[in-house]
């Protein structure tokens, strides 16, 4: 009894998903709607790409630092504030949590400038949602259909092109 590789070939996988309650951040979701961000796991190659993220704002804040030597310390700290106050001395875990919310985020869909408030204001929340977005990481995908992502679009009108009667130039 080996391995059926042709069988794991050919399955379709999804994406495991989950919703995590975020009360924290209840007062910033619509009325009525539920305090729940949806996350899923990354794939092997968006896990690679979240562990550079730390090497990538290393080199950032290197090119930044020399960009910014002559400048003064108003103008610099103005800078920090748009690239998000600090996240150039962002310890690797933090940055690569970073990466994990923005990558994984289903609904909401999740910016850098998102991740880093959320990580500033909720840090509690952040590490929750990273912690369930590495445990359905390590879960793998599930094998199953996509689930549908809404409504299904009706049938458009009839094509102009389309001739009456069954005729057609292919007989």
């Amino acid at each position: 009894m080996g391995f059926e590789a042709k069988q794991f070939l050919k399955t379709k996988f999804v994406h495991r998903t989950e919703e995590v309650p975020v009360p924290d951040l209840a007062a910033y979701f619509s009325e009525g709607a539920k305090a729940v961000w949806t996350v899923r796991g990354l794939t092997g190659q968006e896990l690679g790409r979240v562990k550079e993220t730390p090497d990538r704002l290393k080199k950032m804040s290197g090119i930044l630092s020399g960009l910014m030597s002559n400048v003064t310390k108003e103008v610099s700290d103005s800078v920090s504030a748009v690239l998000g106050g600090g996240t150039l001395e962002t310890p690797d875990d933090i940055a690569i949590r970073l990466g994990q919310l923005v990558t994984a985020s289903v609904e909401p869909k999740c910016t850098l400038d998102l991740a880093i408030r959320i990580c500033e204001v909720a840090p509690v929340t952040f590490y929750q949602l990273t912690n369930r977005i590495t445990i359905l990481t390590g879960q793998g995908q599930e094998p199953g259909k996509q689930k549908p992502s809404g409504e299904t679009a009706g049938s458009g009108p009839v094509s102009p092109s389309a001739t009456p009667g069954g005729d057609s130039s292919m007989k």
